[in-house]
């Protein structure tokens, strides 16, 4: 019966895993349609996801294969948050092309 139990609490910690990407992925699309209240609201969800992600992993653990999916997921996000600030401040596009194009009056 506990292993049983430890299945059902991985998969129930691996489903918040899934559920901050899957809002991650709301809020990419909301800034790509430039909906930045959107964007503010799944980051809320993101946050509440996350701290009660937080609480359960105080006592519950992934097993091997849970922890491999995870680190997928966390790629995931991260890849989402990236594009989600390269959408939210152009500016630092913009600043990046500057530097670059001092780079080649310095060399």
């Amino acid at each position: 019966m506990n292993g049983e139990v430890a299945r059902v609490k991985t998969a129930m910690l691996i489903d918040y895993y899934k559920a901050i990407e899957a809002s991650s992925a709301k809020m990419l699309e909301a800034a790509k349609a430039e909906n930045w209240s959107e964007v503010v609201r799944h980051e809320g969800t993101c946050a509440i996801l996350i701290e009660q992600l937080r609480h359960r992993a105080k006592t519950e653990q992934l097993d091997v294969a849970a922890r491999a999916e995870k680190s997928k997921i966390m790629l995931k996000i991260l890849h989402n948050d990236a594009q989600i600030r390269y959408l939210a401040e152009p500016w630092l596009s913009q600043l990046e092309r500057d530097c670059l194009d001092e780079q080649g009056y310095l060399h």
